[in-house]
């Protein structure tokens, strides 16, 4: 069987890491805009093209007889790559343009949300005019300020730090609106987790809670960035969450899929992401992705039992509900190496040495390589996953294994620690109102 990956971070290093472990024994193509080195070693073979060039990676999976192909990043699917490959008979593991529409257009996902009724939808508007989105603003107060289109997790500010003030939070908004439409809503109060599931159209199979860590820098302070790393608890729930949280979210994300296909006339198949802040009145969605996120990606495939063939091949088929699709009930830790300056003013082109990380596993984000050695780019370098049967036992594997790993490089030694877990269990105590 040939399976292609499209893309070329540490989510789609992390995909074809889980393809060649398939006992279908495949042979891995891959689509990056630049060479991924850890990629580029299980491939059979690659292209290096954008991963928007339609019709470039067409004809790449049509001379490659390509049976199955996995959309790692949004941008792919958000020029309808999904479509194209689907159109001469290839399977696909990644949404058509008509559903992961729920991604790239957050105006569109916003306003399909309160029209079917979908739970966890926060008070919104979107604007189009300075004027009423200044008035929406001021009327709201706590708000969260999110351009309509994609911007790498990297374009949505919220009060507090980002925008101290309700003055900021118009600038900002004002600022955005050049670009296109602007979406304003309540700031949720809560602690932030993801659910990830691999979906059929009608079924959907869901991956253990993942919290991610946006900001740069240690105690959740600094600009967003793409990710920082994340960790997840051995079995599917978080340490701050509960059972009857992880069940309403799960039923959001089953409502949204069939929604989808009420709405649009196509189903839903590939990963749908649904970030989520748990609040005093339950799991409340931020927002939906079409693929898995980055660095969660990291997370939950490692942990996966069954055959991620067979699951791509269930998904494709529409028979995900006849599929066993387990995780191993162990805990992990991602954290990522970035460049010192990162995102602001990253340093480029330094070499990254990567001693012994023990048995945690590594993932090439954006390094090149060049004489059998590894450089940066300005962007996430390489992320370190720690696996054991505890948060604690994970997080020192990945940070032994960061500490191994020299060069011109910043991380944030924070994530997965007992103390910042344990100011997530205080703070969703405090919320729920639990002395």
């Amino acid at each position: 069987m040939n399976v292609l990956v499209v893309g070329g971070g540490g989510r789609e290093h992390a995909i074809a890491a889980a393809i060649a472990q398939s006992r279908k024994d495949p042979l891995i193509f891959a689509v990056m805009a630049k060479k991924n080195p850890g990629i580029a070693r299980l491939c059979h073979d690659f292209l290096l093209e954008k991963e928007t060039e339609v019709k470039k990676i067409v004809s790449y999976a049509n001379n490659n007889n390509i049976d199955l192909a996995f959309i790692g990043p949004e941008a792919p699917l958000a020029v309808g790559l999904a479509d194209a490959l689907s159109d001469i008979g290839i399977g696909v593991v990644g949404p058509k343009k008509a559903v992961a529409k729920i991604e790239f257009d957050k105006a569109w996902a916003r306003n399909f949300m309160r029209k079917h009724g979908i739970a966890g939808c926060p008070v919104f508007e979107v604007f189009n005019e300075r004027e009423p989105m200044f008035d929406f603003i001021e009327k709201l107060g706590n708000v969260a300020i999110k351009p309509a289109g994609l911007t790498g997790g990297k374009g949505v500010k919220v009060m507090g730090d980002q925008l101290p003030t309700i003055k900021d939070a118009q600038e900002y908004a004002s600022l955005l609106l050049e670009s296109g439409s602007v979406v304003v809503e309540e700031n949720l109060v809560g602690e932030e987790f993801t659910l990830q599931a691999f979906v059929d159209g009608d079924h959907l199979a869901f991956a253990p809670t993942v919290q991610d860590h946006k900001r740069a820098f240690e105690n959740d302070l600094g600009p967003n960035t793409g990710g920082m790393g994340s960790y997840s608890d051995a079995g599917e729930i978080l340490p701050f969450l509960c059972a009857e949280d992880v069940k309403q979210a799960k039923s959001i994300m089953e409502h949204t899929v069939k929604e989808l296909y009420a709405e649009t006339g196509v189903k839903y198949k590939g990963v749908l992401y649904g970030q989520f802040m748990i609040t005093k009145n339950g799991p409340q969605i931020i927002e939906f992705n079409a693929r898995f996120g980055d660095p969660e990606a990291m997370n939950v495939l490692p942990l996966l039992q069954t055959d991620i063939v067979d699951v791509m091949s269930a998904i494709v088929s529409g028979t995900l509900d006849k599929l066993d699709v387990r995780f191993n009930k162990l805990a992990t830790v991602c954290k990522y190496a970035v460049p010192a300056g990162y995102p602001d003013n990253p340093s480029k082109d330094k070499e990254v040495s990567i001693g012994d990380v023990g048995d945690a596993l590594v993932f090439y984000a954006s390094v090149y390589e060049e004489n059998n050695k590894i450089y940066t780019t300005g962007s996430r370098a390489i992320a370190v996953v720690g696996i054991a049967d505890s948060i604690s036992k994970a997080e020192k594997k990945a940070q032994e294994a960061l500490d191994n790993i020299v060069g011109d490089l910043h991380f944030r030694r924070d994530i997965g620690t007992s103390s910042l877990i344990q100011k997530r269990i205080d703070h969703m105590k405090e919320i729920r109102g639990k002395s």
